[in-house]
């Protein structure tokens, strides 16, 4: 089985394995969150001096532990990708079937349903997973899922059809956060970055499926069904791989079930490493009572500031006109006759080409510079764009630096505009918070993405294009400017002491 434990540990880890294992029935009492004054001093003396063993640095863990547990978490972040894209190529078939073929606004409301859904799904998002826990948030997102898939699937009306993607949207709305919720929380802290591009990754294989998948849709009658029905393969196996993988530590201690946080950081770092990962863990819990978290703390106060920061960075990168530039880019192609099926692959491999990047450097580089790196190329893209709409370029000229200026500038979000804002939010938001404000960023997201989408091609028609880029290009550059100003370089930090470091004392 890909996720069971190894059964023959190495010297020394399975001395301290079996050590652990006795410790078990009192470790509920140790890392209880609160405790006195004495025993977090000893705590911290006990995981200090666990680092090193013989007199050497233990190093760090093993990465092999904790991929599979973050393997089947990007499943999700492939459904949410999927979902985006299922009806690109069989949208036409699904009104002609359905009876609302030319028919426009019904044509849009299947599309948007599924955003409408999504924003629902996120608002609430924290307080599943912080009230069920990160595994059961994942089998929950995946049951709206198949529902609406199904319910799409065999629908013989567009009532039936908008009814399903609300469903579905439910599920794509509630998977994104707990998904960067989870692989920061069980990652290894050296290689969290290259994890957190996983879901970006997947998100765009998923878009690339949903694509390769469609494309038979115009030529075979009610393939759209069956694009529908391939979506529950992935949800299921979702639900039922997560039942094997480890639940969030953070959350379990959060929970007051230590002895539970620390069986699952063995499985996820090894016997080794536990007793300095609970230390850690418990110093950034000292006082964090498992309390309800009131909206009102997270829009003022003491948290007010990494809220604000990460609302703005998911603004931001909708208002860069990403999602303007996907759906506008079958349009721009088509005019200089690429057909649109060329034009979507090419537009989705460079999202993924860049998503593969991002996953090298992010660790290298850092959060921050990537980020930087990303708005500033996606300017610089922009650039092209409004220039290839001007009277200076004409025919070819205006083609190459069309086409080429929306390739630069998908390849240079998906570098660090679209991976990192997600991860980043994982990583600045303090434990106690984390869920239900991760919930609250992702709303503003859902909402910008709604409103962007909606108002793109009525304001492309009065302004014109070179205006319209030249405003996402401001954003772009506001978002450099905030960047600069406001982003804490987390590479190769803890959680805990990327907390100590962002959040005031009392």
């Amino acid at each position: 089985m890909l996720l069971a434990e190894n059964p023959l540990p190495s010297s020394g880890e399975g001395i301290d394995n079996f050590a652990m294992r006795g410790r078990h029935s009192d470790a509920s009492f140790m890392y209880k969150r609160g405790p006195s004054k004495d025993n977090i001093n000893d705590f911290d003396r006990e995981g200090s001096s666990v680092r090193l063993l013989n007199g050497k640095d233990i190093g760090n863990p093993s990465w092999k532990r904790s991929l599979p547990h973050i393997l089947v978490a990007t499943i999700s972040s492939f459904l949410y990708g999927y979902h985006l894209g299922v009806v690109n190529e069989t949208l036409e078939s699904i009104s002609i079937n359905l009876g609302f073929s030319g028919d426009t606004f019904a044509e849009g409301l299947v599309v948007s349903t599924c955003l409408g859904g999504a924003f629902f799904g996120s608002l609430f998002s924290g307080w599943v997973s912080d009230g069920l826990g990160r595994k059961r948030a994942f089998q929950l997102c995946a049951l709206p899922m198949i529902i609406g898939a199904s319910m799409s699937a065999t629908t013989n009306s567009l009532w039936g059809m908008l009814l399903g993607r609300l469903f579905v949207g439910t599920g794509m709305g509630l998977g994104p956060p707990v998904a960067a919720l989870y692989v920061a929380e069980v990652s290894p802290t050296f290689i969290r970055g290259t994890y957190g591009s996983f879901t970006q990754i997947a998100t765009c294989l998923g878009l690339l499926g949903a694509l390769f998948i469609g494309l038979p849709a115009k030529e075979i009658v009610d393939w759209w069904r069956v694009c529908f029905w391939v979506s529950i393969v992935p949800a299921v196996v979702l639900a039922l791989c997560m039942e094997f993988c480890a639940e969030s530590p953070h959350w379990l201690l959060k929970r007051g079930r230590g002895a539970e946080a620390e069986a699952e950081f063995e499985r996820l770092l090894g016997g080794l490493h536990v007793k300095s990962a609970m230390a850690e863990l418990s110093r950034s819990e000292r006082g964090d009572e498992a309390d309800s978290v009131k909206l009102s703390e997270l829009l003022y106060g003491r948290y007010f500031k990494v809220v604000f920061i990460g609302s703005t960075l998911f603004a931001l990168q909708q208002l860069s006109g990403i999602n303007a530039i996907f759906y506008f880019s079958t349009t721009v192609f088509k005019s200089f006759g690429v057909p649109s099926d060329l034009a979507n692959i090419c537009v989705g491999f460079s999202n993924l080409f860049g998503s593969v990047v991002a996953t090298m450097l992010m660790d290298k580089l850092g959060r921050k510079v990537l980020l930087l790196g990303s708005f500033s190329g996606m300017v610089v893209s922009m650039a092209l764009q409004i220039m290839a709409t001007s009277s200076f370029a004409s025919g070819s000229g205006a083609l190459y630096l069309s086409v080429g200026g929306m390739l630069l500038f998908v390849f240079t979000f998906s570098l660090g505009a679209g991976p990192v804002p997600g991860l980043l939010l994982s990583e600045i938001l303090p434990g106690r918070i984390r869920a239900k404000a991760m919930a609250v960023c992702m709303a503003v997201h859902w909402v910008i993405n709604f409103f962007v989408g909606l108002l793109f091609l009525p304001l492309l028609e009065k302004i014109g294009a070179g205006v319209l880029y030249s405003i996402f290009a401001a954003f772009c550059v506001l978002a450099v400017i905030f960047v600069k100003s406001n982003v804490l370089e987390t590479k190769g930090k803890s959680l805990q002491e990327i907390e100590i470091a962002l959040l005031p004392s009392e």
